[in-house]
């Protein structure tokens, strides 16, 4: 009675098709996930290990584990009528996951999840190709209906109960068994080829998700808020005032940067400005959720946390409380939360960018009435400008047509489809708009030095992936990242005004040591040359020449 009731609940009574059980459907799915959505795992794990014959047994035992932790996971949160509702979820999660790992190489770990969720609607239909639609109604969306018009029955509890309790055993004896066979193999899987765990789909996502989520949930006791240098204030001594633009760049990567030597001049605008540019600068994060707030905090890489940095004071902050008049322009997502007790406007569409087509908007657009706020402010000034710069995969957007002086190109955002000449041209085309970009900078500073103290400070926010190893764009593991995710370009512009305070005759050393986005706040702080215990001198990349009347030496 209590099946038949359960099985016209589901639309599937009758004997024109098999009758599955719960337990069935959950070991079809388990395998179909294994086999079909855990292609690059596998890969990445041949990669690790080898192709002889003598390996494929630890494959199949692999391949055994996963199914079996899948049968394990999906009996802990699949109960009569969430039977199907969670099948269907996970098949259509496992493929878009699947899509993402394959396509850009790309691992959902807690960060990348968040990363994720901040996405905006021009982000979301960058990423949006017909490959991708195709590979999900293949993968996700056909056995998604196949398992929701399953004629899925459901004995009594009781039987019902001990079938599961009896799958489960079989899973963990697998497991154990596997385990035990192979524990060379999986000791070295999980110490010396953990990267190729994070492959895993769906576990490692929903894992990361579950992680992130316990972070998320409220503390008994709220976070209060954090000051930072409530003792700063400016030199009274000091006439000179301060303009000081800082340029938040996107995704630009080091070795494709002109400057630094790559074979492509890829800055050539900046080659002819006498810059001060800083080869060996790392970033703090490989995402701009990550890398944008952790630059103008004064936490560091190592102790960064997003949470905390929401309730603590960060460089803006500091020099705003001291009398310097703060503005940030975003032609990105957003500030991540830097600029949210200081003035912030939006520059990502028409209503305050004049220069915008087909829906994409300048960078170049935040430079429009920028003069006029500059004339209308007393005192020191420090303007951000949040580049959309090289945001990927549409690298073909980020550009005018004038600036496509690498062909052929990759007009796509689906960057599979691509080679990787097309790929690496389309991307270097954006460092040379960006490039033209500082040089309008510098143009602006330029027309105020004989009003103002003037500087320029350009650094990426984080770097990008284009294809080494099959991984593309970003956002990975910091521990797992490669090199092109982290180390990004910087550089610096000084008006003539400005470079009467700076230690020149070291500037050319310093120039060469390494640094990273953890000596941002300090440098900030020391352009102003800001009385404050919040200053650290040694970790500010200029070490300015302050005289006994800032007091910062």
């Amino acid at each position: 009675m209590e099946s038949s009731a359960v099985q016209n609940m589901n639309g599937n009574a009758g004997h024109s098709r098999r009758a599955w059980t719960s337990g069935g459907l959950i070991l079809a799915v388990a395998l179909f996930i294994a086999a079909v959505a855990n292609v690059r795992f596998f890969s990445a794990a041949v990669a690790a290990f080898g192709t002889g014959l003598s390996l494929w047994p630890f494959y199949l035992s692999l391949f055994l584990t996963l199914t079996a932790l899948l049968v394990l996971l999906l009996s802990a949160i699949c109960h009569r009528a969430l039977v199907k509702p969670v099948l269907i979820f996970i098949l259509i999660l496992s493929a878009v996951l699947s899509y993402f790992a394959h396509a850009y190489g790309t691992v959902f770990d807690a960060q990348m999840i968040a990363n994720a969720l901040a996405t905006d609607n021009a982000e979301a239909g960058d990423l949006l190709t017909l490959k991708m639609v195709l590979w999900i109604a293949l993968l996700g969306l056909l056995p998604a209906i196949a398992v929701a018009r399953a004629n899925l029955t459901f004995p009594h509890w009781k039987t019902e109960t001990i079938a599961r309790l009896k799958q489960a055993v079989v899973a963990v004896a697998v497991i154990l068994v596997s385990g035990a066979s192979f524990s060379g193999h999986y000791a070295a899987l999980m110490r010396f080829h953990r990267e190729a765990t994070t492959n895993v789909v769906p576990t490692y996502a929903i894992l990361s998700a579950a992680r992130m989520a316990v972070h998320a949930l409220p503390s008994s006791t709220p976070k209060e808020h954090v000051a930072v240098g409530t003792d700063a204030a400016l030199p009274a001594a000091d006439r000179h005032h301060e303009l000081i633009i800082m340029v938040v760049g996107e995704t630009v990567r080091a070795d494709h940067w002109g400057l630094n030597g790559y074979a492509r001049d890829t800055t050539p605008t900046l080659r002819r400005e006498n810059v001060v540019n800083f080869p060996d600068f790392w970033s703090c994060g490989t995402s701009t959720a990550i890398s944008v707030p952790c630059m103008f905090s004064n936490l560091g890489h190592d102790t960064f946390d997003k949470s905390s940095a929401a309730v603590t004071d960060n460089a803006l902050d500091v020099l705003s409380r001291a009398g310097v008049n703060i503005l940030w322009r975003d032609n990105n997502s957003s500030s991540q939360g830097v600029a949210a007790r200081v003035p912030y406007e939006d520059y990502r569409d028409a209503t305050h960018n004049k220069v915008c087509e087909d829906g994409e908007c300048r960078d170049i657009g935040m430079l429009d009435g920028l003069q006029d706020y500059i004339d209308r402010q007393k005192g020191d000034i420090l303007i951000v400008l949040h580049q959309m710069g090289n945001h990927g995969p549409a690298y073909y957007k980020r550009y005018p047509k004038e600036f496509e002086r690498f062909t052929p190109v990759c007009a796509t955002s689906d960057l599979g489809s691509c080679t990787s000449e097309q790929i690496v041209n389309t991307y270097d085309n954006a460092i040379l708009y960006t490039d033209f970009f500082l040089s309008k900078v510098i143009e602006l500073l330029k027309s105020n030095d004989q009003k103002f103290e003037t500087a320029m400070f350009y650094l990426s926010d984080h770097g990008e992936s284009l294809g080494e190893y099959g991984v593309y764009l970003h956002g990975a593991p910091y521990a797992l990242a490669p090199e092109a995710q982290r180390h990004v370009p910087a550089v610096m512009w000084f008006g003539d005004g400005i470079k009467q305070d700076i230690t020149v005759t070291s500037l050319d050393e310093r120039s060469r040591r390494k640094w990273s986005q953890d000596n941002v706040f300090a440098t900030l702080l020391g352009f102003f040359e800001l009385h404050t215990s919040a200053y650290v001198g040694g970790a500010d990349i200029l070490e300015r020449a302050h005289d006994e009347v800032t007091g910062l030496r």
